[in-house]
């Protein structure tokens, strides 16, 4: 679930998964919490447990840059999870108006006719798509939306070789976008509604696991193409608020070349 806390909610929840034993804390006797307590983390962070608290009940959201970074190593976090609690301590607002395809995309995404390839929006739709990226998957159809197609949709997820860890990854991203902008209301309304309707993205919700969308390897299960292992490039658009050019391409000489030029065929047959 999403709230007005957002900042104290992830605070606490990664002070839940850090043990005694990694923090290098002395655990003594009986623990009624999981991960560490209040005043341990305070003390781990440099800080008094009162303000602490009044971080996490969100009674002050003003955390220096120094504190920021002192709760980022004593919670363990990576780059991307510090990076998340930076901008949930100081988010930037999104436009307020409709958002747009920026000029061009459509005609640039036609002319890669050998690579599947489609826009992203800040709301995880998609706006745009090339015929062969429809073919490798219907999620990139533009109109669909590709968080509630990976958790909603049956035909989605058998195109995932690997599902669960597009799941994971894919809750990771979304809550990168909501750090980067809280008060966008489509967001979290999306996550109310895939909290209650998929069980498997309500507890990779509560994880609190961040990683932005980027560069990586991904594994398709097509029907007729078969197994497809894709290198993902991720590039921004600019004069846009969060919108990515998302392509996929197989490294040369593997055997995902063959089974995407069946597809690049097919593509052209249904043009």
């Amino acid at each position: 679930m999403t709230g007005d806390n957002l900042f104290g909610e992830f605070l606490k929840a990664r002070r839940s998964r850090v043990t005694p034993e990694e923090a290098g804390v002395r655990a003594n006797g009986r623990r009624r919490v999981a991960g560490l307590r209040r005043a341990e983390l305070a003390a781990l962070a440099g800080v008094s447990e009162p303000y602490l608290v009044r971080l996490e009940q969100g009674r002050d959201r003003n955390p220096s840059p120094q504190v920021l970074a002192a709760l980022g190593r004593a919670l363990r976090l990576d780059a991307d999870g510090l990076a998340h609690l930076r901008r949930l301590a100081a988010p930037e607002p999104a436009p307020a108006t409709a958002e747009q395809l920026a000029d061009g995309m459509q005609e640039l995404l036609d002319a890669w006719s050998g690579v599947p390839a489609y826009v992203r929006g800040r709301h995880f739709d998609v706006l745009a798509s090339n015929a062969l990226a429809q073919a490798l998957a219907p999620a990139h159809r533009p109109g669909r939306n590709l968080v509630r197609d990976v958790f909603l949709d049956p035909e989605t997820r058998v195109r995932y070789a690997d599902w669960p860890a597009v799941a994971r990854s894919t809750v990771a991203a979304l809550r990168a976008a909501i750090g980067a902008d809280p008060d966008d209301p489509v967001l979290p309304a999306l996550v109310e509604e895939l909290c209650g309707s998929s069980a498997s993205f309500r507890e990779l919700w509560d994880r609190h696991d961040v990683r932005p969308t980027r560069d990586e390897t991904k594994a398709f299960a097509h029907p007729v193409a078969g197994r497809l292992t894709l290198r993902r490039h991720v590039l921004h658009v600019d004069g846009t608020h969060g919108q990515v050019v998302i392509a996929y391409r197989p490294e040369p000489g593997s055997p995902a070349v063959a089974a995407l030029a069946s597809l690049v065929s097919a593509a052209s047959d249904d043009a």
